[in-house]
């Protein structure tokens, strides 16, 4: 739909991304740019940032290289510098050093702080890497042109592995530090080197007499003692029975902890599950009051005389008038 434009292609590679499909990025981000080179730039910067956040440093330097506006800014030459180093193609970076310091030592500008910047950064990894000699002639190099101080302390620490007696020469260019008068060199030179001492003295608080020699300063701290606080009516002369050793703790586990008791006629009465007694009970209880009932009728019907009914006291009086 917009074959000219990046920013589909840039929102498209997102998209893969976000899906943890970085390959496919790459893939569409280089075809991109081999096919439209005049606007390449965006997407080789797209892919060589893709790229190294995925772990693929070739994909990334390969990207940046690609791009020659921006081939010895020293950002540039710091970031491909660096890919180099993590793929392993140590001369790959030393080769990118070389055509860097090249680059600008040939350059019309009246700026030449990135040819001190870059320099003093080839002789670092050079001596890093083992390259002493390239690493020193760099480091004379610079503290000739610019006479820079922090080059000056990388010339004497590199010739101290080569040329000792260079190391001295250029030893005396270096201004001494206000302080460090009265401090033996050599005497510290042959000790072990400083202990670490957890809550030790402070060398602020150390006074040295001119002999070296430590002058005692003891200050006796006076520790405070409180008087102990006893319970209310509580007399220390007579304390008494001392405490029950055993008072937190629960009282089942407590030595003088004694269970109660149980009943055991209770217990040979119930017998049987839950509830089966008191079923029986009621159960045998209704029975024999239904049982009673007409056994009780009965025997009142029985024992009892039938009940003849008396006559009415008209009747008895008209027998008597006859």
């Amino acid at each position: 739909m917009f074959p000219q434009s990046v920013t589909p292609v840039l929102l498209q590679a997102a998209v893969f991304v976000r899906e943890n499909k970085a390959g496919k990025a790459e893939e569409m981000l280089g075809k991109y740019a081999e096919r439209f080179p005049e606007k390449s730039k965006v997407a080789l910067l797209a892919r060589a940032q893709i790229a190294a956040a995925a772990g693929h440093p070739q994909i990334a330097s390969e990207s940046l290289l690609k791009i020659p506006d921006i081939q010895h800014m020293p950002a540039t030459v710091a970031t491909l510098v660096a890919l180099k180093e993590r793929s392993g193609d140590i001369d790959g970076a030393n080769a990118l050093f070389d055509s860097a310091i090249a680059y600008w030592s040939n350059a019309m500008t009246e700026d030449n702080n990135n040819l001190s910047v870059i320099m003093q950064e080839a002789a670092a990894f050079k001596l890093k890497h083992g390259q002493k000699e390239e690493a020193l002639n760099l480091f004379e190099k610079l503290v000739k042109s610019h006479n820079n101080i922090e080059a000056l302390v990388g010339l004497i620490q590199t010739a101290a592995y080569t040329d000792v007696e260079k190391a001295e020469t250029y030893e005396k260019k270096l201004k001494p530090l206000p302080g460090l008068t009265s401090i033996d060199v050599n005497a510290l030179e042959k000790t072990s080197g400083a202990k670490h001492v957890e809550n030790g003295p402070h060398l602020a608080n150390n006074n040295l007499e001119p002999n070296g020699t430590k002058v005692s300063k003891e200050k006796a701290k006076k520790k405070r003692k409180r008087k102990p606080r006893y319970p209310k009516g509580f007399d220390p002369a007579n304390p008494g029975p001392p405490p029950d050793p055993e008072r937190w703790l629960p009282k089942r586990e407590r030595s003088s902890y004694r269970p109660k008791r149980k009943d055991k006629r209770a217990a040979a009465q119930i017998r049987g599950s839950q509830g089966a007694v008191a079923k029986e009970a009621s159960g045998s209880n209704s029975g024999n009051v239904k049982s009673n009932q007409p056994s009780n009728a009965k025997a009142s019907s029985g024992s009892e005389p039938a009940v003849q009914p008396k006559a009415s006291s008209k009747s008895s009086r008209k027998k008597s008038r006859k």
